[in-house]
């Protein structure tokens, strides 16, 4: 394998492989597919999500490929080749990252706390009590932003320092080293997590609760707008983390076979995380007499009140159990918000002439002191405002402008030659057809779909009209800025 000196080239293609992966498997590989996948009909869910990731999932990640590779920049000086008007989307779309990952940090650090509380169980008899009133005093009020939760202040603090020792570094040297360690244990504990769940008396009844399949849901749109959501949440689309990690390839890479790699173990994940989800929620179910349908929850409660709940009960394996659970959770988040610093990082460097390491210094300092909001009492109720509005509207719509600018005005056919260079799996015009035509369709589906779920009252509308204003005005800011000639 050749091995590259500069500081932003992968020193291989595991390096690259195993930090795309790790970009995918996250949070919402083991606390969100298995709710969808049960609440939408179970076995039938995976018609729709196959189509999703043939359709959408595929596709897309080989447009984020391909560009990266093409020109080999950051995501806002690809849009400024393509033309110089453009510059300012290439900006909108790694600022919305970027704002996801300071609350995605947070929860972060909520699980870091709760891998320390698995020790001795320290969320007491009631994990629900625990989880919003002792741990996040949590309020809608505003004078909840009055105050801020030490410990959750400190763990926002300390994975943020985590961050910024293994970013600053030379690609390989931190990024690199971190995937190749993290990425192949997440998935050994993983294992180890499934294999005893599945030995635990009630399984069974977990599992058929999840698989059981509802046929007459296929005619309901919203199994299918489920699915292409889910696949885009998971995959991590549009985030132009795909885009920036490619830029990093040397070349003669095969593109579209990488692509199918990591789709392979990112869907493998999430489907074989979901055996485990439910074999202890059958065993609980067993247990205490409650039925599955009581016990499933989506998002953060079932990792935080529901796990803690089940380990409740489990008796001396909890001890083993939770705390392998809660590092598997801790190492698949912090590969993802690893993945999730890059691309606005890439842009700092290309625009201003920074060093790796000074773009990552300032990108971890500003995201932690703005991530201290969130450690208010306040705090997990702005996350889940700015959770739905930067995903379901910011981050669709940036999407929606990458097929646009990438498909009409760049030209996706361009792309196809370096596609079919040196990969075994063939791209062919059917593919510039979907991100064209197809995909933009769907993600406009997707994106009025999701916008019934925003402005359900004045306090909320206000907060998601900052969060605008701030992935209007910022992105703005930085276009107009010069740009900083590069030293000879």
């Amino acid at each position: 394998m050749c091995i590259f000196l500069s500081d932003n080239k992968w020193a291989s293609n595991l390096s690259f492989l195993l930090a795309m992966i790790g970009s995918a498997v996250g949070l919402g590989n083991i606390w969100r597919y298995p709710y969808v996948l049960y609440s939408n009909g179970g076995g039938t869910f995976y018609i729709p999500y196959l189509v999703a990731i043939l359709v959408m999932g595929i596709p897309f990640l080989l447009l984020e490929y391909g560009v990266g590779f093409h020109f080999k920049s950051s995501i806002t000086k690809t849009f400024y080749q393509i033309k110089p008007k453009l510059e300012y989307i290439g900006w909108f779309v790694p600022i919305i990252v970027f704002m996801i990952l300071i609350y995605y940090v947070c929860i972060v650090g909520w699980d870091g706390i709760y891998f320390i509380l698995s020790f001795f169980k320290g969320w007491g008899v009631n994990p629900d009590a625990f989880y919003t009133t002792t741990l996040l005093q949590s309020t809608n009020s505003l004078t909840g932003l009055s105050y801020i939760i030490p410990v959750i202040a400190l763990s926002i603090i300390i994975v943020w320092f985590l961050m910024w020792f293994i970013s600053h570094r030379d690609l390989e040297k931190g990024l690199g080293k971190a995937s190749t360690f993290f990425v192949p244990l997440l998935f050994i504990m993983m294992i180890f997590i499934v294999i005893f769940s599945l030995s635990l008396p009630g399984a069974m009844i977990g599992l058929n609760a999840l698989f059981n399949p509802d046929w007459s849901l296929l005619l309901n749109i919203d199994i299918w707008l489920a699915a292409f959501g889910q696949v885009l949440f998971s995959l991590s689309l549009g985030m132009s983390i795909a885009l920036t990690f490619t830029s990093y390839l040397p070349d003669n890479n095969k593109l579209s076979d990488n692509v199918l790699w990591v789709v392979i173990a990112n869907c493998g994940f999430e489907n074989f995380a979901a055996f485990g989800v439910f074999s202890i929620l059958g065993y609980m179910s067993l247990q205490n007499g409650i039925p599955v349908d009581q016990l499933v929850t989506q998002g953060t409660g079932l990792i935080f009140i529901a796990y803690p709940t089940i380990f409740n009960i489990l008796g001396q394996w909890a001890y083993i159990l939770g705390p392998l659970f809660f590092l598997c959770v801790f190492f698949a988040g912090i590969t993802s918000t690893l993945a999730l610093l890059e691309p606005i990082s890439l842009s700092i460097q290309n625009k201003f002439n920074l060093t790796r390491k000074k773009s990552v210094t300032i990108l971890c300092i500003i995201g932690c002191l703005c991530g201290f909001i969130f450690s208010t009492g306040m705090g997990s109720y702005l996350l889940s405002i700015s959770d739905m509005f930067l995903n379901q509207f910011g981050l669709l719509f940036g999407i929606l402008l990458e097929c646009l600018v990438f498909g009409w005005i760049f030209g996706t056919d361009k792309l196809i030659p370096l596609f079919n260079k040196n990969s075994k799996f063939k791209i062919g015009k059917w593919w510039s057809i979907i991100i064209k035509f197809i995909l933009p369709l769907i993600i406009i589906f997707i994106w009025i779909g999701g916008m019934g779920n925003l402005f359900h009252n004045p306090l909320e509308l206000s907060i998601e009209l900052i969060i605008a204003v701030i992935i209007v005005i910022i992105p703005l800011i930085l276009t107009l800025l010069p740009n900083s000639k590069n030293k000879e």
